[in-house]
């Protein structure tokens, strides 16, 4: 222990220079600023700002695009609270319980409890980062297709708790989902699935202009007519940002659940953040008293995703840093980085260069905090956001997602997408059908269907694979139960009805 807080005491005294603290608010602002921008997020503000990494010391360049990195997840959630449009992915479960609580008025209370909550959970992040780093690498390491599958089946079978609709409206959303993700070139025999003549579909529909497209779009097309935040402040105090005491207490289980979740899925290649959220919404609400409170502003809806979304926005570097694998498109960009200062991340990393992988830890604890002192006093400025009229705001919405759809590929195309996935989102709020367990159908369902197939392959085709395995089989009979426990509750109250009209 003397010993890892030796090497933390040297991190700190790399990165408490001027020099790198500018380099750390810089990026965590920008990340901030980047994430609150509808259709942008961390990965267009790193790959912008690549470029400039090659006129800084490695130390500032990566403190900076991490700053980048964790400052756009939080700042994503902030559109998503405010004005019901996901600034990134990943906040896009935000917008059902966060924008639920604007609509109620308190959307200082949830920006102070998604300030808060994403902090906690990112230093919980960093502390696992520090002491098992190489024990949660081996165990990534020990997942293969069997496991990455039965996981991700758990999560698509409790994807369909997402939302206030009905079961079954639930699950077609999830079905709905998959379909739009098998759009693109098939992996396993390069084959075009559902391109419809257009060369842009080959490498799939964007996930960024589908989620503007089923959150975003969907949400100004409905309330055109409405005026945002009507119930806004004109001045928030710091009592106005605080939850009521029973709404804290109520709090710290679901913290814990999202943390640990989002812990350990960051921390497995091909998950991250975005499935992080989802996931820990959906264990919040399988074990809730009431869940018929999710959707009406329910603070543990709010509270587990954001320090999902955190935890695994930190534990990420992880498989990045000390294997060398990286979990998301914007860890590339991030191990991209790395590779051009001479640095090769990899099992050796932290051996070879100790002094950078310990200024980047104390780092992840200071851009925490400038989050956190950043982020609280401007809470009343961006409840002042919702208070403008609508018909003024949305104009400036439409521009901003469709600048970075296009910013994304230089594409007028997903300009187009946004639109087409817009109505079908309309469409969708019309009938019911909710839009979250839709984009978590999405996320899933290509590497579910990419890891079964490589599994059966494996085996030859024998399915008993995936009961032969510990996590497998685990996961696996969760997800049968959590199918069967509908049908069965719906059974049981049927016969009990019956037993008492006779």
């Amino acid at each position: 222990m003397m010993e890892l807080l030796a090497d933390l005491a040297g991190g700190f005294a790399v990165v408490l220079t001027i020099e790198n603290l500018l380099f750390c608010f810089a990026g965590v602002a920008m990340g901030t600023f980047i994430g609150v921008l509808p259709g942008l997020g961390a990965m267009l503000g790193i790959a912008l700002l690549l470029p400039v990494t090659y006129y800084l010391t490695p130390e500032a360049a990566i403190i900076m695009l991490a700053g980048i990195y964790y400052g756009g997840e939080y700042g994503g959630s902030i559109a998503a609270i405010l004005i019901n449009v996901p600034g990134t992915p990943s906040s896009a479960v935000a917008t059902i319980d966060g924008h639920a609580m604007t609509k109620q008025g308190r959307a200082a209370v949830a920006l102070f409890v998604s300030a808060v909550a994403s902090f906690a959970a990112g230093s919980v992040g960093i502390v696992l980062m520090m002491l098992f780093s190489p024990l949660i690498a081996d165990f990534a390491l020990s997942f293969g297709s069997v496991e990455y599958f039965a996981v991700l089946l758990l999560g698509l079978v409790g994807a369909a708790s997402v939302g206030r609709a009905s079961v079954i409206k639930s699950q077609l959303a999830v079905i709905l989902g998959v379909l739009f993700g098998t759009v693109g070139t098939d992996v396993s025999t390069g084959v075009q699935r559902f391109t419809f003549g257009f060369p842009e579909f080959i490498t799939g529909i964007s996930l960024v202009a589908l989620a503007m497209g089923i959150f975003g779009f969907a949400e100004i097309v409905s309330s055109t007519e409405g005026s945002a935040g009507a119930q806004g402040k004109a001045r928030i105090r710091l009592r106005d940002m605080l939850p009521a005491r029973g709404e804290i207490r109520a709090s710290f289980a679901p913290f814990r659940r999202g943390t640990a979740l989002g812990a350990l899925l960051g921390a497995l290649p091909g998950t991250g953040p975005t499935i992080a959220s989802f996931m820990a919404y959906s264990l919040e609400k399988r074990v809730a008293r009431d869940p018929t409170r999710f959707g009406d502003g329910a603070i543990e809806g709010l509270v587990a995703p954001e320090s999902a979304n955190n935890a695994a926005a930190q534990t990420a570097f992880i498989p990045t840093l000390t294997l060398g694998i990286p979990g998301t498109a914007t860890m590339a960009l991030i191990l991209g980085a790395l590779i051009i200062q001479g640095i090769q991340p990899g099992p050796r990393l932290m051996g070879e260069n100790e002094e950078l992988f310990w200024a980047l830890i104390a780092s992840f604890w200071i851009g925490n905090l400038f989050l956190l002192v950043l982020n609280i006093p401007l809470v009343g400025l961006w409840v002042r956001l919702v208070r403008i009229p609508y018909r003024f705001l949305f104009p400036s919405i439409v521009c901003l997602i469709s600048l970075g759809v296009y910013s994304i590929e230089l594409n007028i195309f997903g300009v187009f997408v946004v639109v087409g996935t817009g109505i079908v989102g309309y469409a969708m709020r019309v009938s019911g059908i909710p839009a979250a367990p839709f984009l978590m159908g999405f996320i899933l369902g290509p590497p579910m269907e990419e890891n079964l197939r490589r599994a059966l392959m494996l085996a030859r085709g024998d399915f008993t694979v995936f009961v032969t395995s510990p996590i497998s089989a685990i996961c696996v009979a969760l997800a049968a139960v959590a199918l069967a426990w509908p049908v069965a509750s719906w059974s049981y109250h049927k016969l009990k009805y019956r037993a008492r009209a006779t």
